[in-house]
């Protein structure tokens, strides 16, 4: 027997969980100067959004965000410097 939790998701695609869950992990603008070097957290964007090409059929998309989410957990990216400061 299913759980009510399970029950009420079943009622979802595939796509529409991932692009809730790329919704909930995506940096908001307001967030973004404290978080754009929070490795966890743009490892963890980057990986939602691949699902989400992944599932579109867009595998080669999947992968360059993917790479890009290996990249913050093993620290061979880092966050570029803000365009908007010193000017």
């Amino acid at each position: 027997m299913r759980s009510p939790a399970t029950r009420d998701l079943a009622q979802f695609s595939d796509l529409e969980l991932a692009q809730a869950l790329l919704q909930r992990m995506a940096i908001a603008p307001n967030d973004w100067h404290r978080l754009k070097a929070n490795r966890k957290a743009r490892a963890l964007e980057q990986a939602s959004t691949a699902l989400v090409y992944l599932l579109k059929d867009q595998p080669e998309e999947a992968l360059a965000r993917l790479q890009q989410a290996a990249g913050w957990l093993d620290r061979s990216i880092s966050a570029p410097p803000c365009p908007t400061h010193g000017r």
